[in-house]
């Protein structure tokens, strides 16, 4: 077996690169400020390092070491010699990894955040091209009521909003300078680390050494949002599956998304939108394997940690594919109003409405709501609907029924009748499009 391969995590922690160079250049630049190193060792190593950034980035090395702060220490020794080492003045691998990670999340994040700007969006826009498309809305899978598709929709818009903010604040958290902490326990080179926190942009700097290295909440927390947010997104891709299917028919996925069936000919598969879900399980995993890692470590730094890295990664990457993919799939989906529409007839969906027209000529609401029960049950040996009984019918189970009852049967009239705040009514929607 390779030992060296064994404890070595260059293989993944190449992604560290930039972050982990522009944090030299800025711990140098502070060296030389302090008069620590001298400024002429320092503008060789920072135009060194930047040499590397740029060689690195155009494919022209492949660093190579136990990790990538020794592999690119190891790059610069050969370009400059020995003042190569006065770089890790004042610094150990310990903040130092802590210092990429946190300059990698950053940007991450902000990444993130626009992919799910850009998923709302779609959302909104299908939304507003599909204002008036009316479908049965669902409690336990069983059609419920009448709802706008653009409300139904809305309602991911508005867990995608939550998912934002829940990573924004993360940020706040990520957004902590920790170089300065050394090993563990500071150092005794009068450095200045507000001004590494300016020249890296930072808002604050870590307030204790111990907790600095040995921290990883806020990569967990980081996964923690991650798991909430593939969450929803799997939500959405099976609730497109379900609305897919013959059965439903309600949406068509365009063809990019869709794979044929290696016997049956006629299949068009969601593969895509199962795949979403899939992915889902294997982000929260990575959750699970950080939290597992962390459990039982005592303070402070400790080798463990090292596998933060390969589920962190994992999760920063499937999460924006996932988003990018469900982006797309929405923004190309066929609906089919007419289907959506003509469901509402299965399952007496206004039977609620029914029930409230009963509350509004001065019945209690559970004597309303048995009668409709009633109604139902004759509709269902009779097999009838709401709107095949006469007006003879309706009054045999309450005199308080009238003609007035035709438009209750009427969906738009239904949907428009919900408005109280965050209802299905067009105006609530419209309203939910603005603030959303």
């Amino acid at each position: 077996m390779d030992l060296k391969k064994f404890v070595s995590s260059i293989d993944y922690d190449v992604k560290l690169t930039k972050y982990d160079i522009l944090g030299s250049i800025a711990h140098v630049n502070m060296l030389a400020k302090c008069k620590i190193i001298s400024k002429s060792d320092a503008i060789k190593i920072t135009n060194a390092l930047s040499s590397i950034l740029k060689d690195f980035e155009n494919k022209k090395i492949r660093l190579q070491g136990e990790d990538i702060h020794t592999a690119i220490e190891s790059e610069l020794k050969k370009r400059i010699g020995e003042v190569a080492g006065r770089m890790h003045t004042a610094r150990s691998r310990n903040d130092q990894v802590v210092l990429d990670e946190r300059l990698y999340l950053k940007e991450e994040i902000l990444i993130i955040v626009g992919k799910i700007n850009n998923l709302i969006s779609v959302i909104k826009k299908i939304s507003k091209n599909n204002l008036s498309v009316i479908m049965p809305g669902f409690t336990h899978l069983q059609n419920a009521q009448p709802v706008l598709l653009s409300h139904w929709l809305l309602a991911y818009g508005w867990m995608l909003k939550r998912d934002k903010e829940r990573l924004l604040d993360c940020f706040k958290r990520v957004d902590v300078m920790p170089l300065g902490a050394a090993a563990f326990a500071g150092t005794e080179f009068s450095i200045d680390r507000n001004f590494v926190a300016k020249q890296l942009g930072f808002s604050r700097i870590s307030e204790n050494s111990v907790d600095t290295v040995s921290d990883r909440d806020f990569i967990i927390e980081f996964l923690s949002d991650c798991s909430i947010i593939s969450m929803h997104i799997s939500r959405i891709a099976e609730e497109l599956i379900i609305w897919s299917s013959q059965q439903f028919g309600f949406i068509e996925f365009s063809n990019e998304f869709t794979t044929g069936s290696s016997i049956m000919p006629q299949k068009k598969n969601p593969d895509f939108a199962e795949l979403l879900k899939g992915k889902t399980g294997k982000i929260y995993g990575n959750l699970l394997s950080v939290l597992t890692m962390m459990k039982g470590l005592p303070l402070s730094y400790n080798r463990d940690m090292q596998e933060d890295k390969e589920p962190f990664f994992d999760s920063v990457e499937n999460l924006k594919d996932m988003l990018d993919i469900l982006s797309k799939m929405i923004a190309g989906l066929k609906i089919n109003s007419k289907r959506m529409y003509s469901a509402c007839e299965n399952g007496f969906i206004l039977a609620t409405d029914i029930a409230d027209y009963l509350v509004s000529k001065g019945l209690p609401f559970r004597t309303a709501h048995g009668i409709v029960r009633n109604i139902v049950n004759y509709c269902i040996k009779s097999k009838k609907t709401f709107g095949d009984l006469s007006m003879l019918e309706w009054e045999k189970f309450s005199t308080k029924f009238n003609e007035s009852i035709s438009v209750v049967l009427n969906y738009k009239k239904a949907i428009e009748k919900r408005k109280s705040y965050g209802g299905t009514s067009f105006q609530s929607v419209k309203n939910q499009l603005k603030k959303l």
